[in-house]
């Protein structure tokens, strides 16, 4: 329920923007236009805007790329075939060779197989309709995404860190329970619920490459772009985190029971720290407090004894120092600071957004 609340908290505001966009097309395309069908445009709309937040105006051209190609496509082969099944299929392979030059994204190739097959059944008319639906469908999409309520590539990024950073905090804490379950009670899919984190990495690398696109293509954004490269430089330690973070898990179900048992504390710190840090990356406040935390949970690690158990506080160690290099702590200080059970460190001032310079002059 947790996570179900969370989904609907991260994503309440950009469905809102669906739900009006869509129906100011069908406004559009109904009153304004007099489309005797307006289906398509709030449609057009919606598979449009229904990407993540930095990749809606890549979207919606994308959409308007397959529409117009598939129904180019979906005439030519009606004019000279006719209807039929052989039509069908040959507009199809034909309106998807042509995407897959054009741009070769799913949503391109499918748009432009859907166009191709509207023409060939309901002919040229209801072609032209399609396209005028994907163009005020998509110019409604534009609209919204880039001049109303276009993301800033700043809070883009931050997004997809505190996504990471749980996600990370998550796969800790199972695997803290797994350690500290008997025998009889621990369960296989564990490292297979873990692994799913991966995915939270390669979003991350997406979101770096939307929001500096997002900063170069939005017009208002364009100024400002030293935050989001230091910015960018520190969400790339999250991938560093994340292999520190699946090392550690692997090192530590592979011990034996009783210093399974023994590690579970010190696992579950961890997570508490990123789970802090997930709470508001931006903040120095909350970096100060994980850091903290991630030193606090590694201060008393032993330099000697078995092997298995110091390789795997080490590892707990480098996750801790790659937890301090994300908050801004230089490298050296952040290894510095794990292995000398320091309490706490200088933590930086973050980037931050900045204002939207006035454009009223001073006196």
């Amino acid at each position: 329920m947790a996570k179900a609340l969370r989904r609907v908290g991260d994503n309440l505001w950009p469905v809102l923007q669906q739900a009006v966009a869509a129906a100011l097309s069908w406004w559009i395309a109904d009153d304004l236009i007099d489309h005797h069908v307006p289906l398509f445009a709030p449609i057009a709309t919606l598979v449009a805007l229904n990407t993540p937040l930095g990749g809606r105006g890549t979207n919606t051209v994308r959409v308007l790329v397959g529409v117009i190609s598939g129904v180019v496509v979906g005439q030519l082969a009606f004019t000279l075939l006719g209807h039929g099944t052989v039509t069908v299929g040959v507009a199809v392979l034909c309106a998807l060779l042509a995407a897959l030059v054009l741009d070769g994204r799913r949503i391109t190739m499918a748009q432009a197989a859907v166009g191709a097959v509207i023409c060939v059944a309901a002919g040229q008319q209801a072609g032209t309709d399609r396209v005028l639906d994907a163009l005020v469908g998509g110019a409604v999409a534009l609209v919204f995404s880039q001049l109303l309520f276009p993301v800033h590539p700043l809070t883009l990024l931050r997004k997809a860190e505190s996504t990471t950073l749980s996600g990370l905090a998550d796969a800790l804490a199972l695997t803290a329970r797994e350690m500290d379950a008997e025998d009889d009670e621990r369960t296989v899919r564990t490292w297979d619920e873990v692994r799913t984190v991966y995915t939270l990495l390669d979003d991350l690398g997406r979101a770096r490459a939307d929001s500096v696109a997002v900063a170069g293509r939005t017009l208002h954004r364009r100024g400002g772009r030293e935050p989001l490269t230091r910015e960018t430089a520190t969400a790339l330690q999250l991938d560093l985190l994340g292999n520190s973070c699946f090392t550690l898990v692997r090192r530590a179900l592979a011990l034996d029971t009783r210093h399974r048992q023994e590690f579970a504390p010190t696992l579950r710190a961890l997570s508490g720290a990123l789970d802090a840090l997930a709470a508001a990356p931006g903040s120095r406040a909350v970096r100060r407090h994980a850091t903290r935390r991630a030193l606090d949970a590694v201060r008393n690690a032993p330099d000697a004894g078995l092997t298995s158990t110091v390789t795997v506080w080490e590892t707990a160690r480098l996750v801790a120092q790659d937890v301090l290099v994300f908050a801004g702590v230089d490298a050296e200080e952040a290894g510095r600071a794990v292995h000398e059970g320091v309490t706490e460190v200088a933590v930086p001032e973050p980037p931050h957004r900045r204002r939207t310079p006035s454009l009223r002059r001073r006196p």
